[in-house]
């Protein structure tokens, strides 16, 4: 296996949770498990496609525990893992700080809504 080197801690945890996707799916994730159609209902932008391989790597780097539930029709739920616990005060962090962010563009009159106010 080939060393992997980080110039600064940040970089790790972009590694891990960076992208387009992942830090939003592991904020709608903070509170309560969730199955991958309220993900989607959640999220509308993302394919089903994205999410299933969102989902995989985040299990892979175990941050997010997938537990099925042997039942017809099939059922899954996502949820943080202990490990992906630890990125709560991360998670929390980044979600405060959007909500500055579009309070802040909304003052400049930048025509912007949030919907959900976690």
């Amino acid at each position: 296996m080939t060393e992997k080197i980080y110039n600064i801690g940040v970089e790790a945890t972009m590694d891990v949770i960076g992208g387009k996707w992942k830090p939003i799916i592991l904020c709608n994730l903070r509170d309560a498990p969730l199955r991958p159609s309220d993900l989607q209902r959640k999220i509308p932008g993302i394919s089903q496609k994205m999410l299933t391989q969102q989902l995989r790597e985040l299990e892979q780097a175990n941050i997010v525990h997938r537990k099925s539930y042997h039942q017809v029709p099939p059922k899954v739920e996502y949820s943080l893992s202990d490990y992906g616990q630890t990125l709560s005060t991360v998670l929390d962090s980044l979600c405060e700080w959007g909500k500055l962010h579009v309070d802040t563009l909304q003052k400049q009159g930048h025509p912007i809504i949030l919907l959900e106010s976690e």
